[in-house]
């Protein structure tokens, strides 16, 4: 018998298995191509994320290590053998799965725990799960989820019209914890070809072809080619279309290391055989030069703001302080690589692909194809963390273009480096900033200029150059201001959207500022941001006048933790040495949804003759949990129980155009539309039954069941006649938020509605060795009305760890770093202990007085890091992030 092809035999999840297989293969690809069990994930084929973690014998491994030879005789547990027992119930209730690609390898990393110690303590959690990474939930629900396993019911559904308010367990979570979720690389049609890249080495490179005929004709298999020739549309792409300038396919020259240049197709063993390195092309390095030949600079676009006399307001201050602040790539790290696969359908192209923002996607792929909208469905995959990189295209035109020239399905799925060097990055910055205040502590001017590098291609770089002056401010009452932004060209990775849109770069050097001057001033720095804090029926730096102000509020939630954080700190500091305790203080605002542009979402709603209410919503849910959260909000603003909704999710046939799921929008934007539509259903329900606006509603079987404590009406729902949409009542409502365009100074009414939030930080330095540790962070964030704080407490979490690595470990250099290894991310044993709370100031203009949550909860955490570090040494870190070197050079620069 031939070696490299045995019978191997050996358990998986108590069955007998006799598998024909190369004994070197990985494990991870057995289970997922051979067996179909695809709940194993495969995040970065090194050992790194942890994702594919399984049981041999009880013991738990990376499948992506371990070749298959070595389960020979051995029994294996994937996710998909566990039997729904209390360890999932538990991540269920405890809202430990969000987006859930890490879902099953934390389950089975956790399932071994468990199997050895019944009752494990904190630190024996944080230990047995320290492999898995997760880039979501910042691990807090995931331990709680692990420590309380003890058996409990299912959660109560909330009584009709109980929804909001209500920890509503995740609508979705059960796939995400029983291992059936499907992501972007679980779906494989029979027969499909599997896709791959030629990509750049370096930039910037001109490029020619050789003998790709010949090429093809000596590999064993046949090989598809396609280059930028093949492409019958247009060779251009970009989320914003007035910037579109990225090719599909690279024709002459690269201007990024990674960028592609030609796709290869064919059978999966084939392509899975191919030296890339030997495809014909030669690369001929060019010098720097204009990153896109043709304009007159390397500047894509220049934001600002202006108000007040700049001039005058510096003349009144007391006290000045100047700064300026680098801070560097910085890389989404979601743990499922981008995936995707398409196929033909009734004559039309169907795409299913992670992504952010499916009707953009459809769109703009068939625009590449040379192709109507209406040619092509998308189909989002469950994204397995997004946090702004999937709302740029990745896999969908090049699988499409393949689709479409053969006839046959393709697949692909990008490699970990692949991912890391093609997709798009947190914009690096250099930012200077001047601000005055006051004898009194009141600040009377800022000005912020920015520069920030988006990159070979223009992506989202027009948002952030447009977001940041109108944040730069902060939360405050700025009477005079002047800020400027600018995205310039480089050729290097792309700089895209990452969870703020720039504005976490420009908190930093606003709130060290604010710290400087509450020093001069002689102000407690708590109590500074308090005198400066905006107001109701204050005007903002783009002259907006606000309702529903909610940063007041939270940094009076933080007065009692801010001074036992204090108290503590002192306390440890007393007895001297090398350890210093420092406390750190940041605010944040962010306003929901696009800049002073249209922004609407449509929801559709139906009611069933069978006696279901059916939701259309089309916002893609990246695991925040807008499929729960915008549930909640419709069922109530109808008057029925959540037990009686059934969720028809993104689908660009079948629901209707939610937007992009990006800024903070979706609560707030669908949610409202949500809102509408069920206001609307509602009304047609009560004038159906001639009953008035507090009569209670009720689903039972083919009956609807309207009610006001005197009198009750039964609808027969099987006698009524269906609509267009197969429905006996439907209603379908749009909303766009109320905003107006920024004017050439910036001023105007570019968000109708801002969130807010406060963190204190708690660090210990170690003088001697640079390092620095977070204990704990409390943060208080405005949500206007909490929709689900199951859910949104671990928004709070995730996005803290986000921050925290953004602070201290995060820093993407292309070429080197473009894996989980060397690009350092949080793990359980970096996280704090981490206290929410949760204000209510409500916004008369959110659905039910609600705002966004998902960026600002990552925007005050470094900020307050760095200026707890300053509290514990007197060291200014003013490049980010915060590694040792540079905390030492820091405190050796203080004298301290």
């Amino acid at each position: 018998m031939n070696r490299m092809f045995e019978s191997l035999r050996f358990k998986v999840n108590g069955a007998a298995v006799d598998l024909p297989v190369s004994p070197g293969r990985r494990l991870s690809e057995v289970l997922r191509e051979d067996l179909g069990l695809r709940g194993t994930k495969v995040g970065c084929d090194a050992g790194d994320c942890g994702a594919c973690t399984v049981l041999i014998d009880g013991a738990p491994v990376c499948a992506c290590l371990t070749p298959v030879a070595q389960v020979a005789g051995r029994a294996v547990t994937t996710v998909e053998g566990l039997d729904m027992g209390p360890l999932q119930q538990a991540f269920l209730r405890h809202g430990a799965a969000q987006c859930g690609i890490c879902t099953p390898g934390m389950l089975m990393a956790a399932r071994a725990l468990l199997d050895r110690v019944a009752q494990p303590t904190r630190a024996e959690v944080e230990e047995a799960l320290g492999g898995v990474l997760c880039r979501c939930t910042g691990y807090a629900r995931i331990i709680a989820a692990v420590m309380d396993t003890v058996p409990e019911g299912g959660a109560d559904c909330p009584p009709a019209g109980a929804a909001v308010g209500a920890a509503v367990e995740r609508l979705d979570g059960l796939a995400k914890v029983a291992g059936t979720e499907v992501y972007g690389a679980d779906h494989l049609p029979e027969g499909a070809l599997l896709v791959r890249a030629v990509r750049a080495p370096d930039a910037p490179m001109g490029f020619a072809f050789g003998d790709i005929a010949a090429w093809r004709a000596a590999q064993v298999g046949e090989v598809h080619v396609f280059t930028a020739a093949d492409v019958p549309g247009v060779n251009v792409f970009g989320v914003l279309p007035a910037f579109a300038d990225q090719p599909v396919l690279a024709e002459r020259h690269v201007r990024m290391r990674g960028e592609a240049v030609a796709l290869v197709a064919g059978e999966a063993s084939v392509i899975e055989a191919l030296d890339l390195e030997r495809f014909p092309v030669v690369w001929e390095p060019r010098g720097p030069g204009l990153v896109h030949e043709g304009r007159e600079g390397d500047l894509l676009i220049l934001g600002l703001v202006q108000r007040g006399d700049l001039a005058e307001g510096f003349a009144q201050a007391a006290h000045l302080a100047e700064l300026e602040v680098t801070t560097p790539y910085i890389e989404h790290a979601y743990i499922e690589p981008e995936a995707g696969v398409a196929w033909m359908e009734g004559g039309r192209l169907v795409i299913q692909a992670c992504t952010q923002t499916p009707v953009m996607d459809r769109d703009e792929t068939a625009k590449v194809l040379g192709l109507a909208p209406d040619q092509v469905r998308v189909i989002p995959a469950v994204a397995g963390g997004g946090f702004g990189a999937k709302l740029d295209l990745s896999v969908q035109p090049l699988i499409g273009l393949v689709t479409l020239k053969t006839g046959r399905a393709a697949r692909m799925v990008w490699g970990r480096a692949e991912s890391m060097a093609a997709s798009t990055k947190r914009h690096p910055s250099s930012m200077r900033g001047r601000m005055g205040c006051g004898a009194d502590g009141r600040i009377t001017a800022m000005e912020f200029d920015g520069e920030f590098n988006t990159g070979a291609y223009a992506s989202w770089g027009p948002t952030v150059a447009g977001r940041v002056p109108v944040h730069a401010s902060g939360p405050y009452f700025t009477p005079a201001y002047r800020a400027e932004a600018r995205a310039r060209h480089t050729f290097s990775a792309i700089s895209g959207a990452f969870r703020g849109f720039g504005v976490p770069q420009a908190t930093i050097l606003q709130e060290m500022l604010y710290d400087d001057l509450a020093a001069r001033a002689g102000i407690d720095r708590l109590e500074f941001r308090r005198v400066n804090a905006l107001r109701d029926g204050q005007a903002t730096v783009c002259g907006q006048v606000l309702q529903g102000v909610g940063i007041g509020a939270c940094l009076e939630a933080l007065v009692e933790p801010w001074q036992a954080a204090l108290a503590r700190a002192a306390g440890a500091n007393a007895g001297g040495g090398h350890i210093r305790q420092g406390v750190g203080i940041a605010a944040c605002w962010y306003g929901c949804g696009n800049t002073g542009l249209a922004n609407p979402s449509t929801i559709r709603l139906g009611i069933s003759a069978g006696g279901r209410l059916v939701l259309h919503q089309g916002a893609t849910d990246i695991g925040q949990g807008a499929n729960t959260v915008i549930a909640q909000i419709c069922a109530d603003a109808v008057g029925l129980s959540l037990n009686d909704l059934d969720l028809i999710g993104a689908d660009t046939d079948l629901t209707p155009d939610c937007g992009k799921t990006s800024a903070s929008r979706q609560t707030f934007v669908t949610g409202k539309a949500a809102m509408l539509a069920g206001q609307a259903l509602r009304e047609k329900v009560l004038a159906l039954s001639n009953m008035g606006p507090e009569a209670a509603l009720r689903l039972s079987g083919a009956v609807l069941i309207v009610s006001d404590g005197q009198a009750e009406r039964r609808i027969d729902l099987h006698a009524l006649e269906r609509d267009a949409r197969g429905y006996v009542l439907s209603a379908e409502e749009t909303y766009d938020p109320p905003t107006t365009p920024l004017d050439a100074n910036g001023q105007g009414a570019p968000y109708a509605v801002y969130g807010y939030g406060a963190q204190v930080a708690e660090v210990a330095v170690d003088t001697c060795l640079g390092t620095v540790r977070v204990t704990r962070i409390t943060a208080a964030h405005d949500l206007g009305r909490v929709i689900n704080p199951l859910l949104a407490r671990g928004q709070v979490e995730g996005g803290i760890a986000q921050g925290l690595g953004m602070a201290l470990m995060e820093e993407f250099i292309p070429g080197r770093t473009e894996n989980l290894h060397d690009y350092l991310i949080p793990t359980t044993g970096d996280m704090p202990q981490i206290e929410t709370i949760f204000v209510e100031v409500p916004d008369p203009e959110g659905p039910m007085g609600a705002k966004g949550l998902g960026e600002h909860v990552l925007i005050p955490t470094a900020p307050a890091i760095i200026n707890a570090i300053r509290d514990a040494t007197g060291a200014r870190v003013t490049r980010l992030p915060a590694l040792p070197h540079r905390v030492l050079a820091a405190i050796r620069e203080a004298g301290t």
